[in-house]
């Protein structure tokens, strides 16, 4: 009997050890990959011809990033490997995926979906200005170009990821003005108990944060975001806040690094069929999944940010269970042990991620009340004023109906910078609960095909 047909998307930590454990029971998957390498938005890769270091590039990280690479690297022989390939949607057991003007359509038996997550960003006045970006785009700057996005950055925000970005630019001697961090001491308190599930982790982030202070980095607690400060001649100049103690204060910059958490790339998922469930921790909807990773669509399973935002450690357990999980279904069942092991592991990440939640929690007030002339919609210019009206004057009951009147979320980036601000402010303006609002549904393409590609050849 010939050997079962797997399509893995996404070879970060949770696709690597999927694809790892596929192989180590003599499977040979095809693994879709839309970066140039392997390793994912956290262990990004230089360009071949940059030489920096793991310990250069990935600091106390470096070790787990070595491992990943070498280990995908080992695996390479054993797998189709397709990088710089977007998988674009899913459907009808197909997976389309599109590489230079070249678009195909791959059959699977089975479908595996590491895709990852994204920054969670708050739309603030005047966040499209040139030299405002987002924290991942600040990393990526630094991993793959060896550049900092500015030379006198504010980063804004809250959750691990806004001082370890701040901790990589002054390790990298480019100092941050400030920090700016809309969560509080008392929230971070709060969270204490439960990420001391993995102390290691949790004393790393005081280190980084300790390391600031040292440098003489400003970093504040408590601040509540007014507006980016700056034109679009101009770019960005400053940004605006209130305090801990309420008092209006400001900070030059010319670039600024933002992001709350994450939010994960769910789309790929949403076109296979599968169901969704809110989250209350993080106030998004997640695909609903197994212990294992499976999905309610028979054959897809599901693993890493993309489905449950645990980090890089939390992705590769969740990846090699959902491997575990596909293994037990076409009878091939790995040890029960090794099941049970990372299960244990994954238990312990899911544990410490609640704590997350609650000591950086995303300041979903704030994007409530955003001011009506407040862009929320990159993409289709659609303002929060316009979105409230959507809902007020059209009476939409929820996102997607919003969207039909207002544009908002139909743009090129399909509701990555918007969909979740959005999804707040329609449950406000309905003084309903976030999880009445909906979420924004996935459409194919779920990234922007190059013009070049033709209907019947994306089709055929």
């Amino acid at each position: 009997m010939a050997d079962p047909r797997i399509i893995v998307v996404g070879a970060g930590p949770a696709g690597t050890r999927a694809v790892e454990t596929l192989v180590a029971a003599g499977l040979r998957p095809t693994v879709i990959d839309e970066a140039p390498r392997s390793g994912g938005q956290i262990y990004r890769r230089q360009p071949a011809n940059f030489t920096r270091s793991h310990e250069i590039l990935y600091g106390a990280e470096a070790a787990k990033a070595r491992a990943l690479h070498e280990t995908f690297d080992a695996l390479a022989q054993y797998v189709d490997y397709r990088p710089e390939t977007l998988a674009w949607a899913v459907k009808g057991g197909l997976v389309h995926i599109q590489k230079d003007l070249r678009v195909e359509a791959l059959a699977y038996d089975a479908l595996l979906i590491a895709s990852g997550a994204t920054d969670r960003l708050m739309p603030l006045p005047g966040w499209t200005f040139p030299g405002c970006y987002s924290l991942g785009a600040a990393q990526i700057a630094l991993k793959a170009q060896g550049c900092a996005i500015g030379e006198k950055v504010v980063f804004l925000g809250t959750g691990p990821l806004l001082h370890l970005v701040a901790w990589q630019y002054l390790k990298a001697g480019n100092p941050p003005a400030a920090v700016l961090d809309t969560s509080s001491v008392a929230h971070n308190l709060q969270g204490l108990p439960l990420m001391m599930a993995r102390p290691g982790q949790l004393l790393k982030g005081a280190r980084f944060m300790a390391a600031l202070q040292r440098a003489g980095v400003p970093v504040l607690r408590g601040v509540e975001p007014l507006a980016v400060l700056g034109s679009g001649e101009t770019g960005v100049t400053g940004v605006d806040f209130r305090d801990a103690n309420g008092q209006e204060r400001q900070i030059d910059c010319n670039a600024l690094g933002m992001g709350y958490h994450l939010r994960a790339e769910s789309q790929l998922a949403d076109l296979a069929g599968c169901a969704f469930a809110f989250d209350e921790n993080v106030r998004q909807w997640l695909p609903d999944i197994d212990a294992m990773g499976r999905s309610s669509v028979a054959n897809v399973y599901l693993a890493g940010d993309g489905v449950r935002i645990l980090g890089a450690d939390g992705a590769e357990a969740a990846g090699a269970l959902a491997a575990h999980a596909l293994l037990s279904d076409i009878g091939r069942p790995l040890p029960l042990e090794q099941t049970r092991r990372l299960q244990r592991q994954l238990a312990r990440h899911a544990r410490f991620a609640r704590g997350i939640a609650k000591a950086f929690p995303w300041p979903w007030q704030q994007v409530a009340s955003l001011p009506d002339a407040t862009l929320v919609c990159r993409c289709e210019a659609v303002t929060a004023g316009e979105l409230r009206g959507a809902v007020q004057a059209m009476h939409a009951p929820e996102v997607n109906r919003a969207k039909a009147f207002s544009r908002v979320g139909m743009g090129r980036c399909q509701g990555r910078f918007c969909g979740l601000a959005s999804q707040e402010i329609v449950a406000a303006a309905r003084n309903a609960p976030v999880s009445a609002s909906g979420r924004l549904r996935g459409q194919a393409p779920v990234k922007p095909l190059p013009v070049a590609v033709t209907q019947d050849d994306a089709h055929g």
